[in-house]
């Protein structure tokens, strides 16, 4: 399957991790042998021959421009997209991207999770095109708390989604694979229902209007989500990713 398109949403203001992100921003925070938050995910796709990344920026934008510069480090070629909306739900920046994937699929990862490049091949060693989450099965522990849960059917689609479920089947990695119709359903809802939206609001548009939004398992694969102070010190203490 070939997408050679990512975005990497970097725009929030990293506000649970307190004084930390006073004067930087989340994804710059270091984590293993002081290589900051954003690295992981950029490096994870060049590994996978996606070069062309956008990163959406918002809070303290140009400390991240200035600290990734045109992404020659990283071999990949870097465009920023402002979110000025940045305090808004996170489907608002991945709404921000749309002009640029001139409708083609791109694979969408947060700036403040770890992921390792193995990930994102099980996602693009598939045979299909279709808007995908990745799943984790078997997650650690500590992840299920504040997670996304989602339930899965028996085809491999999402049933629901949400941080409220009570029983569910996987985990939202925060890695997806994204076509034209999820940005067209961003439309729509921002125009229903304002700016205040998550992707998991727009995925749970998606099949409630009966669309089948796929998942990919990526169970026994390293990824970190970076919420808190607690997130950052389990992470550099194990050296997870």
């Amino acid at each position: 399957m070939f997408v050679n398109k990512g975005v990497i949403l970097a725009a929030g203001d990293g506000d649970r991790l307190g004084s930390l992100t006073t004067d930087c921003p989340k994804v710059l925070l270091p984590v293993i042998n002081q290589e900051s938050i954003i690295t992981y995910p950029i490096r994870a796709l060049a590994a996978n021959g996606i070069r062309e990344i956008a990163v959406v920026v918002g809070y303290l934008a140009d400390k991240v421009m200035r600290e990734l510069g045109d992404g020659s480090q990283f071999d990949v070629k870097l465009k920023y997209i402002l979110n000025c909306n940045y305090l808004d739900g996170t489907a608002i920046s991945v709404r921000a991207a749309r002009e640029w994937a001139l409708g083609n699929p791109v694979v969408l990862c947060m700036g403040d999770h770890l992921i390792e490049a193995n990930l994102l091949r099980r996602l693009l060693d598939r045979n299909n095109l279709n808007d995908t989450l990745c799943v984790d099965y078997a997650p650690q522990p500590h992840k299920v708390e504040e997670a996304t849960r989602v339930i899965v059917d028996t085809g491999g689609f999402i049933r629901s989604i949400g941080k409220g479920l009570d029983c569910w089947d996987a985990l939202d990695t925060g890695v997806f694979l994204l076509t034209n119709t999820f940005f067209q359903a961003l439309d729509e809802l921002v125009w229903l229902c304002g700016n205040d939206i998550e992707i998991a609001d727009a995925i749970r548009f998606l099949v409630d209007k009966g669309y089948h939004f796929q998942t990919c398992d990526v169970s026994g694969c390293l990824w970190a989500d970076l919420d808190t102070e607690e997130d950052l010190k389990k992470v550099r203490e194990k050296s997870c990713v």
